[in-house]
């Protein structure tokens, strides 16, 4: 079980130990630290990486986080857990996706010791976390308005990351390739598969994506030996292989008659585009046979809006 070390603190098997890491300071000289919680048990085990708020306003990810670290199911019977509940602070502190710097964290890896803010919390983890853990799971909420239905997301070539997504038992396994200067394909290429977890809206609390959540991961621990007990999965999961946005061809108020999660059919009503005067309803089809796995909750659209997210077998 190698040496776990991390902004130079070295954590013992047997120990538990919360990490304040010093990023960068805000204009004032306030310090900006990332807490990292590690807990090792004193039998040895893989070693997971449980993170969330990589988009600071994706709430549900760092909602599911906190109630892992709040009732303790980080502490694994084997192996070492690494659990980062808000990784991108100044994002989760000004309610926004991005940094500072106006950069997508999540489009910033593998990062530079010297390069723009999102670079540098990006060269944090690749050089400080990645190389310590065997295995991930990212949790990640919609857009602002867009709510996708808890999903987990996997590269289908990858015998690793399939045989973890089905332990995690989400109610849709999602076809994701790896998308250039993410933290999933940096840590692919260093043999470290990272799984991501999607659910709800941004800064909007869904119980079921909570749920969901939360029970995956003790799940994904079971699978790997790290503990013992893990709730029993509800459902078979459906495996999403391609998909498509729905996109308003009219501009105007948005009226959905499916709900997420549905399954659907091709040429299905799915809703109407009205214009607020009455004088103006044009029907909504869908394009293929699927389920909807993302829906745009906001009701006023313009031409080309996403509307809904169809993802087929």
């Amino acid at each position: 079980m190698p040496e776990i070390v991390i902004d130079g603190h070295k954590i013992a098997r047997g120990e538990e130990l919360q990490i304040n890491a010093l990023i960068a300071r805000l204009p004032t000289r306030t310090p900006i630290n990332i807490p990292v919680f590690v807990s090792r048990a004193k039998q040895p085990g893989p070693t997971l990486l449980v993170m969330a708020g990589v988009h600071g306003d994706e709430t549900n990810g760092i909602e599911i986080m906190r109630r892992i670290i709040r009732n303790k199911y980080y502490k694994p019977t084997k192996g070492t857990v690494i659990a980062i509940p808000v990784f991108n602070v100044y994002g989760f502190i000004n309610h926004s996706r991005g940094l500072p710097d106006g950069k997508d964290l999540n489009r910033s890896f593998p990062g530079s010791k010297h390069g723009s803010l999102a670079s540098r919390v990006a060269f944090f983890m690749t050089n400080e976390i990645l190389p310590q853990v065997d295995f991930g799971i990212d949790f990640h909420t919609g857009g602002a308005s867009h709510n996708n239905y808890p999903q987990i997301r996997a590269h289908f070539q990858s015998d690793m990351e399939l045989e973890m997504a089905k332990a995690f038992g989400a109610p849709f396994i999602i076809e994701s390739p790896f998308r250039d200067k993410s933290l999933r394909k940096t840590a692919a290429r260093v043999g470290k598969p990272i799984l991501v977890y999607e659910g709800g809206e941004t800064l909007r609390l869904r119980k079921q994506v909570l749920d969901v959540g939360v029970s995956g991961m003790l799940r994904v621990m079971k699978h790997l030996g790290m503990r013992d007990d893990a709730p029993e999965s509800v459902d078979d999961p459906i495996f999403i292989k391609s998909s498509v946005w729905v996109r308003a061809k009219h501009a105007g108020l948005h009226h959905a008659h499916v709900r997420n999660g549905n399954k659907i059919e091709k040429n299905q009503n799915l809703g109407l585009i009205t214009d607020p005067y009455g004088q103006f309803e044009k029907v909504i089809k869908s394009p293929v046979n699927g389920y909807v796995i993302g829906i745009n909750n906001y009701p006023v659209v313009n031409m080309g809006d996403a509307l809904l997210h169809i993802g087929s077998e």
